[in-house]
C-alpha cells in the first residue's frame, strides 16, 4: 500500500511538448504527438501524409529515456521488440482509467471459427498488438435472426467485443468475419469521440481506417448480398 502511494505521487518527467520535442530528435522525422486516457489502446503509430501521429497514453509522460528510445525505434523501423515498453505499461497500469469491467467468458471457439484466432491475426497486422479488449461470441438465441443486422458489437465499459453467433457458418466467408471483427477492433482502437458536443461512433476517421481492410471491398459486396444491408 505504501509502495502503490507513493508511485501515484510520482511527478511526470515530460509534458506533452518536451516528449514530442524529444522524440522528433530521436527519430529526425517529422509527427505529431496526441497524449490519451485510452484505456485499450496505449501505443499507436500511424502514418499519414504531413508525417507520423504518434498516439501515447499519458502514462509515457513518465517515461524514462530508454523507454522513450524504444518507441523512437517503433517510430523508425516501424518494428523493435517493445520488451521495455511492455514492461513499462505492465508497471504503470495502475495508471489506467477505473473502468467497471465485467469478466467475459473465454468463449471464442466456434463451430467453424476461433475468434481468438482471428483476433490475434488483426490485432498484428493492423494494430500493432495494442489492442486489449476480450472477445467472445455472443449468445445463441432464437431471437437473433430479428436481430440479424447486429453482427458484432464493442462495450467501452467492460471493453468487451462480441461476434453474432450467426456468423460461425461455413456459409459464411472467412473474409466477412474477419471484417466485422477488425470493424469492433476499430471501435476499441479508436474510441468513442465527441464532435460539437456529440459522440461520434463512426467518424471521418473511423470510416477511412476501416476502408483499410485488405477486403474491404468483397465484404461490402457479400454483406449487401446477403443482407441487403449495411450492418451499421
Amino acid at each position: 500500500m505504501i509502495a502503490y502511494t507513493q508511485q501515484l505521487n510520482l511527478p511526470f518527467a515530460h509534458d506533452e511538448h518536451s516528449l514530442r520535442e524529444r522524440l522528433r530528435q530521436l527519430t529526425g522525422v517529422s509527427l505529431s504527438l496526441v497524449i490519451t486516457d485510452n484505456a485499450t489502446s496505449m501505443l499507436s503509430i500511424r502514418k499519414k501524409a504531413e508525417g507520423m501521429e504518434v498516439r501515447l497514453h499519458r502514462m509515457f509522460l513518465n517515461a524514462g529515456p530508454d523507454i522513450c528510445l524504444e518507441v523512437a525505434q517503433l517510430i523508425k523501423k516501424g518494428r523493435c521488440d517493445r520488451q521495455l515498453i511492455r514492461s513499462f505499461i505492465s508497471q504503470n497500469k495502475y495508471l489506467l482509467r477505473q473502468r467497471s469491467r465485467a469478466a467475459a467468458p473465454a468463449c471464442f471457439a466456434g463451430q467453424h471459427f476461433c475468434l481468438k484466432t482471428i483476433y490475434e491475426s488483426l490485432n498484428s497486422e493492423y494494430f500493432g498488438r495494442t489492442v486489449s479488449a476480450a472477445i467472445a461470441w455472443g449468445r445463441s438465441s432464437s431471437r437473433n435472426r430479428v436481430k440479424l443486422r447486429t453482427l458484432g458489437s464493442y462495450n467501452v465499459e467492460t471493453n468487451t467485443i462480441r461476434i453474432n453467433p450467426l456468423l460461425d457458418r461455413k456459409t459464411v466467408p472467412a473474409y466477412f468475419l474477419e471484417f466485422i471483427v477488425y470493424h469492433e477492433m476499430l471501435h476499441a482502437y479508436l474510441g468513442v469521440k465527441n464532435i460539437n458536443g456529440r459522440r461520434s461512433i463512426h467518424s471521418k476517421e473511423f470510416r477511412l481506417e476501416e476502408k483499410k481492410f485488405r477486403h474491404y471491398d468483397r465484404a461490402m459486396e457479400w454483406e449487401k448480398k446477403r443482407f441487403g444491408l449495411r450492418h451499421r
